[in-house]
């Protein structure tokens, strides 16, 4: 059945679109719109530990305002910057520092009145070393995000290239960086110290993944040129239609969050995101803000973003689909394929866009969806608990590499080829352990590729493919994840979430490394830390996990991974 709410299109089964109507009317008798904006932190949790979290973290709710008179303000910072001689601009950070920043690089061009710009968010060594050969660093504008300040990855991108930068321009090298931080931090006392050119000192009660509309997504976005104002005006049209005197259920940011809840309630919690190819960061971006929001307490949506369609018999009844029509650019190819779901009984939603400048409005429609489902679900949108438990094994592991010089692996069950088997489970070849690790598989699970690899189209055209093999294959949702990005963004749905996922994590050799100024231990080396410390925090909490590592060249040992999972038997 068809339906149109709030200017979404439904195609729903009677059962769903009743349910989904009984938590509409169940959230406006609860006048959740009033209370939102009131800051009624029971809407979520009553006990006094949530109490404060919730507080210090709805901040967002109305950025459109708050920011409406900032924006020459950043539009005139581009001017200047571009006067300086500048010409590019390279943006680092993590999660919610990153994620708006590259959804924003992806989907546009450059204005002409704008720098090109790069988003690092890796410790991957081959793209830093890429970035550092690629971009003219006397005339680049170094952008160094994070709310603490103290996030070690950007923190060690900061350092990096402030002291290549010194290099060529001695004590002069602040003017070619800026900062966008809480105030307070250990990083904004740090600019001011080395006199960078500029401080962006955000609202203290935003979170990091609600933060798009804050300086940490609107700084970069000006940088390239981008018209703010009318990003924010889309924003602020959005605010005003999510407002506390609109009824539940004319509400678009409430009536998108009560489908979410209560779909994810009824088993359709593997949000499947669909749209043209423009708008997968856009779903990137969604998936940080989903997951690390909904995922704890046992429970969790999980957002699909950036998997290939499929024909509807791959798909299992745990999914959910979301799908983004873009008026000026139709995809007759997509408009097929959402007619099969629809036919076939999936559950679809249809999200209109004029063009990509609508980014403004989803970004705000879907910070208040999250906070509605949050809300149905009864979890605190607003914590991340399991976040700090990777970190503290990184650290650990660092520490090691500081105190003995060297990173301990692990035992290593098999080598074949390129591939090194960790946690093979008692298999003698590489075969049967993937196949013993996919025979773990239940009805409603889903797959995670967690790939500490390098981010370059060979590596992606890998992973997809081993990607849509399986999902055809096994009828589960997919995900990829690369590392350390996910970390931030996934990784405490992996831990706090329903223990329905299937984590095979990848790693990889250097070509190439360096050194982190001010640290004992290199990028590649943080890199691997990072990705045996999320290892050892998903063992501890009892997740089905799989470690390979691809010798030499990774795209090579990707197709044998490739093979061996065609050659499965069936």
């Amino acid at each position: 059945m068809k339906e149109g709410l709030a200017g979404m299109d439904q195609a729903f089964s009677q059962r769903h679109l009743d349910a989904v109507r009984q938590r509409i009317a169940s959230i406006d008798r609860a006048d959740f719109c009033r209370r939102l904006w009131r800051r009624d932190w029971t809407l979520w949790k009553e006990d006094d530990e949530n109490r404060k979290s919730i507080l210090d973290a709805l901040g967002w709710l109305d950025l459109p305002d708050k920011m409406s008179g900032k924006l020459d303000e950043l539009v005139e910072f581009t001017s200047r910057a571009k006067a300086a001689g500048f010409r590019h601009v390279v943006h680092m950070g993590m999660g919610g520092s990153s994620l708006a920043p590259l959804a924003f690089q992806k989907m546009f061009e450059p204005g002409e009145n704008g720098l090109p710009m790069t988003v690092l968010d890796t410790t991957d060594p081959a793209t830093i070393l890429d970035i550092e050969r690629s971009v003219p660093l006397a005339r680049t504008l170094f952008i160094e995000a994070s709310k603490s300040g103290t996030t070690v990855e950007s923190r060690s991108f900061g350092e990096y290239f402030y002291h290549k930068v010194k290099e060529i321009k001695g004590e002069e090298a602040g003017d070619n960086f800026a900062v966008i931080t809480d105030p307070g931090s250990m990083l904004d006392a740090l600019a001011r110290e080395r006199r960078y050119r500029s401080v962006f000192l955000n609202f203290h009660d935003i979170g990091g993944r609600y933060s798009a509309l804050s300086y940490f997504g609107l700084v970069p976005a000006a940088l390239m040129g981008i018209d703010v104002r009318e990003i924010m005006a889309g924003a602020s049209n959005m605010m005003k239609l999510c407002g506390p005197d609109t009824a539940a259920g004319e509400n678009p940011g409430v009536i998108l969050g009560a489908m979410l809840g209560e779909m994810a309630l009824q088993g359709r919690n593997k949000l499947t995101f669909l749209g043209p190819g423009c708008l997968t960061t856009l779903g990137m971006w969604l998936e940080q803000l989903i997951a690390e929001s909904t995922g704890k307490e046992g429970k969790g949506i999980v957002p699909v973003p950036g998997e290939p369609v499929g024909l509807p018999e791959v798909y299992g009844e745990d999914r959910f689909f979301v799908r983004f029509h873009l008026e000026t650019e139709p995809d007759e190819f997509l408009d097929r394929h959402v007619e099969g779901l629809e036919e076939a009984g999936h559950p679809v939603v249809t999200i209109g866009m004029k063009n990509r400048m609508d980014i403004g409005r989803e970004f705000y429609r879907w910070e208040i969806a999250t906070a509605t489902a949050g809300a149905v679900l009864r979890i605190n949108p607003f914590d991340q608990p399991n976040v700090q438990e990777s970190k503290d094994f990184t650290h650990r592991l660092l520490k090691q590499v500081r105190e003995e010089g060297r990173l301990v692996e692990g035992r290593m069950d098999m080598v074949e080829g390129p591939v090194r088997m960790y946690t093979a489970g008692g298999a003698t070849t590489v075969s049967q352990a993937v196949s013993l690790f996919l025979g773990q598989a239940r009805e409603g699970d889903h797959l995670v590729i967690l790939a500490y690899l390098t981010e370059n189209s060979r590596v992606v055209d890998g992973l997809q493919a081993v990607r849509v093999r399986l999902r055809d294959r096994l009828h589960m949702a997919t995900t990829l994840e690369f590392g350390p990005r996910y970390l931030h963004s996934t990784g405490q749905l992996h831990k706090g979430g329903t223990d329905t996922g299937l984590f095979l994590l990848l790693t990889c050799d250097d070509a190439e490394d360096m050194d982190i100024p001010g640290q004992p231990y290199t990028f590649g080396s943080l890199r691997r830390a990072q990705a045996l410390g999320d290892f050892e925090v998903l063992r501890r909490h009892r997740r089905r996990v799989l470690r390979i590592h691809l010798d030499g060249d990774a795209g090579a040992g990707l197709e044998v991974l490739r093979k061996v999972i065609e050659n499965l038997p069936a």
